[in-house]
This record gives structure tokens, C-alpha cells and sequence, in this order.
């Protein structure tokens, strides 16, 4: 796990957009695993920037997204697929073919998990995941208990997934009790993984993930385990962190080859 602690939330998110944009200028196909959130919208700003003043191709390039509420079409304006078309798919020259999520709508849930698993398998596995992670640790919908080698799958949303989450319904009755979801053992695979965290309110739950012990109560704890993961953050996030100094001087002391940005 590699901790790089920037100056600032912005410094963060040009950082994580940098390092998505290398990636997919090293290899034009990828197939770029996305997340959705608060956290992830100002990288899309900066990517979808980077398309139109840089000549940042998606061309060529697939997406599979981590999740998907169950019984919202893709136009509710609060479905995983509306905000992936508002805040990035619009703004850049991806093909809205290429471009995957789990289907809330499905009939069979099952079905449309393997299903997803096997779109994945035919893509050649995920290349970069980004990720973000909510204040009780999950990554996904993978809420805090779950299996660490889960797969694709329907996961019923806690009561403070739901507290956080509501308000954007504007009733939060109106929120769905259930998602489709990436599982931990799904998002392991991935080539390499990029996670950022921005602001106080996650220093508690990056020190858990990156100081605490690898726990299935702490889902994104398991990244520690993975072979390239880059935990991206601000001063806030980090600031609980025992070793947080040491993160910075490791990361200055590179060689520059060595460097994810």
C-alpha cells in the first residue's frame, strides 16, 4: 500500500485524476473500474478537462462501475448510471457502449451479478480501480462484515449508509434499502487499485484502513493486501494517521521512475 498525503483536497484530486489519465494514455484500451460519490466528482471535473484541453482520448478505453441502487432506472437522476452520465460519460468521447453498470432494474438479480462478473472476465479484468470509502469503512457497497472474497452481488444497505445517503433523495424513505455491488474479491483483482479520501470526517476510518488490522468489520482494510494500491489524501484525511510523516518522506525519496505522479 502506498500512502501519498497531498497539500490540499484539490491537490488530491488532480493527483488521482493525473494518475488515471497516465494510465489510460500508457494503455488506450483499458477497462477503467469507477466509482461514484462526492469524492469521486471532482476528478471527473479534471478528467473531463483533461479530454477537452489536453486531448485525453477515452476512445478506445471500457468502464465498469462498482454499483448500482436496485429499482432505479437509469434516468432517476439519483441512479449510479445518471450520475456516471452527468459527471463524466457526457463530457468526454467514451462510447456509452463501453461504458458498464450493474443493472438495478434487472429481473433476476443473480443472473445480472454473473453476469457482470463475466463482462468483466471478457474485458480482460479491470486495470485501475478507483475507489473512495465511506465513514464505516466500505468500499463499494461492501458494508462493514462482509465476505473479504465476495463477489458481484445484492448487499442490504446499513443504517448509516442510509442516514448519509438520504438526504439526496430528498425524502430519505424514498432511498432503495438494497444495491448491486462490486464484491471485496472483485475489486482485489483489479490490476491496481487508487483510492482517495478527502476531508476530517474520514481521518477515523483511513487510519483504520491503513494502520488497523485487515478485518472484514473495516472492508477497505483488505487493501493492504493488495500488490499496487495507492491511497491518495488530503492533510485532513490523513491526519490521524501514527505514521503519517513517514508516509510523506518515503514518497519524496523516490526515485522518480518509482513515483505514481
Amino acid at each position: 500500500m502506498e500512502v501519498i498525503i497531498c497539500s490540499s483536497k484539490q491537490e488530491a484530486e488532480l493527483s488521482t485524476a493525473r494518475l488515471i489519465a497516465a494510465r489510460i494514455r500508457a494503455n488506450p484500451k483499458l477497462l477503467l473500474g469507477l466509482a461514484t460519490g462526492r469524492t469521486p466528482e471532482g476528478v471527473y471535473a479534471l478528467l473531463a478537462d483533461m479530454h477537452k484541453n489536453a486531448g485525453l482520448d477515452f476512445s478506445l478505453a471500457h468502464s465498469v462501475n462498482l454499483d448500482e441502487y436496485v429499482g432505479l432506472a437509469p434516468e432517476h437522476d439519483q441512479s449510479y448510471r445518471y450520475f456516471m452520465n452527468k459527471h463524466l460519460f457526457s463530457k468526454v468521447n467514451i462510447k456509452l457502449s463501453n461504458t458498464h453498470l450493474p443493472d438495478g432494474m434487472a429481473k433476476d438479480i443473480p443472473a445480472e451479478c454473473a453476469n457482470f462478473e463475466a463482462q468483466i472476465a471478457r474485458l480482460g479484468g479491470i486495470d485501475l480501480q478507483l475507489l473512495g470509502i465511506g465513514s464505516n469503512g466500505h468500499i463499494g457497497f461492501n458494508e462493514p462484515g462482509c465476505s473479504l472474497a465476495s463477489r458481484t452481488r445484492i448487499k442490504t444497505l446499513t443504517k448509516e449508509t442510509l442516514d448519509q445517503n438520504g438526504p439526496m433523495f430528498g425524502d430519505p424513505k424514498l432511498m432503495p434499502r438494497h444495491a448491486l455491488t462490486m464484491g471485496v474479491g472483485t475489486i482485489m483483482e483489479a490490476k491496481e487499485v487508487l483510492l482517495i479520501a478527502t476531508g476530517k470526517g474520514k481521518a477515523p476510518v483511513v487510519k483504520a484502513m491503513v494502520e488497523g488490522a485487515i478485518s472484514a468489520w473495516v472492508p477497505a482494510s483488505i487493501l493492504q493486501m493488495h500488490q499496487r494500491a495507492v491511497i491518495v489524501l488530503d492533510q485532513d484525511a490523513a491526519s490521524e494517521l501514527q505514521n503519517g510523516e513517514y508516509y510523506k518522506w518515503v514518497y519524496a525519496n523516490k526515485p522518480d521512475w518509482q513515483k505514481s505522479f
